[in-house]
């Protein structure tokens, strides 16, 4: 067991220097996390616990100031180390309902933000009394004593974002105090009875939010914080004695009709979150320690340094109907552009007259779609030298499927004793043995006898609370099937190490990194307007690191060639989700998407390693100029959009490389070009282009070129 260091009225059990935090307990036992110089009362508890019969201490909105939470005594602390992490375990203990708590605490460095870390929580609840603990909300992490340099939250900003379908990672910002405004605390003797909350509904995690949210100082200082859940979380920050709190959670009672008893001797996990802190460089600083956190969180897997381009039937082209005939000219222009995965997309596996929408579940190649078999374009895909892929929507089966009728009724989302229809589906429960030998036969099928190497797993339903089996809560019985499709989908890969899965729910409607620490891509929209699509490709690398970030370019034979490099240039610092009827394209068309596709593969690799940053900041939904580079090693990439009319130029702040000589390289645009100025003394970049509705991708060598 590791030693206190006794300082006061109170000893320190842990700290991080490059993290602005410690971990204190008073003499009463009560265990605290926060800032070294911050006054012990602006501090919460490191865990708060709601559970039926033990409420809260004060009543409002907030999710701390908990009865439980205020009684946990520390009991015990030890760190033990991981490589180049740091991992605590602090004990606490509720002498009145026997309820223990393990605050794990996995600590790292940044390697790019010197003096930057990170903090990943956990916490394991365990039953220690002799009478059931119903809980109904749990913190993963809860800290206080956050200002801005002064002392204040008067220079604070919070940072959160929007998410919808086709309108996924839209960033907004506010002064704190526009949002938790002062009160007179002293004349009231009380904190106020709200906060500035987030949360996900049902079971697209991202469908409202997502689960990452800032605050920053006006000196550059961030706290940065990510919740990795698929079935329900919530983060709330509000003022406690003169200073900010942050306290972050997975599902509960109020939000998500989660509630969870604990009968003594059982345990309950909840679901990570981690806090990544900077005290220089803003978002862009945090966003780049994050980066390297969900690198090394994430299961290993060889697409994450290949980066393969990958061809999709599906946007603005075959959208549902492929077909041999149609499949056959796809396959070879894509090969040709040069695509090294082909996905065939929704609709191989339907023959029903009346749509396949709600007949899914089968998942059998539709004979009179494939007269040779599927076997033929999947060979035809391997024969351009393309690895085949195929879409599937594992979790749902159709009202008027076979399935819905033979698997038994336990294997199914049930609500009231009722099996639950959304949009002509059932939801299939991962945590029973039909439901899961069902999709292991599928994809031992599709994978093992068919060969196909990669799955685009889609969700396209949003299922409400989640499913009652037995007693549980709806909340719980969603936590508890996502836990089991991640363990699904990690059997998968244990099967089929080679095997790529791109997480996709009508876009980016579940892009969360419970998901994403397993799936090697992330679709990040279904987004087919492609002058819509930059504000979502640029804030993407927010939600995912660049390199799972799938982004469409659906270039197309009617289009100009400003606009076919306009869509191209879109998924050149992220991952090509290519589309759109290269076979009718002119030599000139097709030489464009060749020449974009060429790029693509020169850069990748820096792509792999590289860290995002936003020289205009994060976009919002309708600006006209949009910027989104990534920091490499060797140099910088920068992509920069206009759209519609107005100014022909923009400058971009790059302080990293100031004072740097350098000439930048253009490495794609349209034919109507973009002038660029590099001003070294100053370190801004400005960029013209003359037409609007058009991009180019930049490179900034930082480094001499090998």
């Amino acid at each position: 067991m590791s030693t206190a260091v006794v300082t006061g009225e109170w000893s320190r059990i842990w700290s991080r220097p490059e993290l602005g935090l410690q971990a204190l307990v008073d003499a009463t036992g009560s265990v605290r996390l926060g800032g070294p110089d911050q006054d012990w009362a602006c501090l919460v508890p490191l865990v708060e616990v709601t559970a039926t019969g033990h409420g809260r201490m004060w009543s409002g909105e907030r999710f701390i100031e908990t009865s439980i939470g205020d009684r946990m005594a520390y009991r015990a602390h030890e760190t033990v180390q991981d490589g180049d992490r740091e991992r605590t375990t602090i004990r606490l203990a509720d002498s009145l309902t026997g309820l223990v708590a393990d605050v794990i605490l996995e600590a790292g460095a940044a390697n790019a933000v010197p003096g930057a870390g990170f903090l990943r929580a956990r916490v394991r609840l365990v039953n220690e009394g002799a009478t059931p603990i119903r809980l109904e909300s749990v913190s993963t992490l809860a800290l206080g004593g956050i200002a801005d340099a002064d002392g204040s939250l008067d220079g604070l900003t919070v940072h959160w974002a929007d998410n919808d379908w086709l309108a996924e990672c839209r960033w907004h910002k506010a002064p704190y105090r526009d949002q938790v405004v002062p009160l007179s605390r002293a004349a009231h003797g009380h904190e106020g009875r709200g906060c500035f909350e987030r949360y996900s509904q049902g079971s697209w995690s991202t469908g409202r939010h997502l689960p990452v949210a800032a605050l920053t100082g006006h000196d550059g200082r961030a706290w940065l914080w990510q919740i990795e859940s698929s079935a329900g979380w919530r983060y709330e920050t509000g003022e406690r004695e003169g200073a900010a709190y942050v306290a972050l959670f997975g599902p509960d009672d109020a939000h998500h009709q989660w509630h969870h008893t604990l009968a003594p001797g059982e345990e309950f996990a909840t679901v990570p979150a981690v806090l990544v802190r900077t005290g220089t460089g803003g978002l862009d600083a945090a966003f780049g320690v994050l980066t390297d956190y969900r690198r090394g969180m994430r299961r290993d897997h060889p697409d994450h340094t290949a980066l393969p381009v990958i061809y999709n039937d599906y946007m603005n082209t075959l959208m549902g109907d492929p077909t041999t005939d149609k499949l056959l000219p796809l396959v070879e222009s894509a090969g040709a552009a040069g695509a090294e995965v082909f996905v065939i997309d929704a609709g191989w596996y339907d023959d029903d007259s009346q749509g396949w929408w709600d007949a899914v579940g089968a998942w059998e190649a539709a004979p009179n779609r494939f007269p040779g078999g599927i076997k033929e374009v999947l060979d035809a895909i391997r024969h351009h030298g393309m690895t085949p892929g195929l879409w599937l929507e594992p979790e749902v089966v159709g009202v008027r499927s076979p399935l819905a009728g033979t698997l038994p009724p336990e294997a199914f989302f049930r609500r009231g004793g009722l099996r639950v229809t959304e949009h002509g589906r059932h939801h299939l429960d991962l945590r029973h043995p039909a439901a899961r030998a069902h999709l292991d036969q599928v994809v031992d099928r599709l994978v093992g006898e068919w060969g196909v190497g990669y799955l685009k797993l889609d969700y396209n339903i949003n299922i409400g609370p989640g499913t009652e089996n037995g007693p549980e809560s709806a909340g719980a019985g969603l936590l508890g099937h996502h836990r089991a499709h991640l363990d699904w989908m990690a059997s998968l890969l244990d099967r089929y190490p080679h095997l790529v899965l791109e997480n996709c729910g009508s876009g980016g409607l579940r892009m969360d990194y419970a998901q994403l620490a397993l799936a090697q891509l992330q679709s990040t929209s279904d987004q087919q307007d492609p002058l819509r699509y930059p504000p979502i490709a640029a804030a993407a690398a927010t939600a995912v690191a660049p390199e799972q970030a799938a982004v469409w370019a659906y270039p197309q034979p009617d289009q100009t060639l400003d606009e076919i490099a306009f869509t191209l240039t879109s998924a050149l610092l992220g991952r090509v989700h290519l589309s759109g009827f290269l076979d009718r394209m002119s030599d000139e068309q097709q030489a464009l998407v060749r020449s974009a596709i060429g790029v693509y593969k020169e850069i990748r690799t820096e792509i792999a390693q590289a860290h995002p940053f936003w020289p205009l900041g994060l976009p919002s939904w309708d600006d006209a100029w949009i910027a989104h580079g990534l920091h490499g090693r060797g140099s910088t990439l920068v992509t920069v959009w206009r759209r519609g009319p107005g100014s022909e130029s923009s400058t971009l702040s790059l302080p990293r490389l100031r004072g740097v000589p350098l000439v930048p390289e253009v490495l794609h645009s349209g034919p109507s070009g973009a002038e660029v100025r590099w001003d070294a003394p100053a370190g801004i970049l400005t960029v013209s282009l003359p037409c609007p509705d058009t991009a180019v991708l930049l490179r900034l060598p930082s480094a001499p070129r090998r």
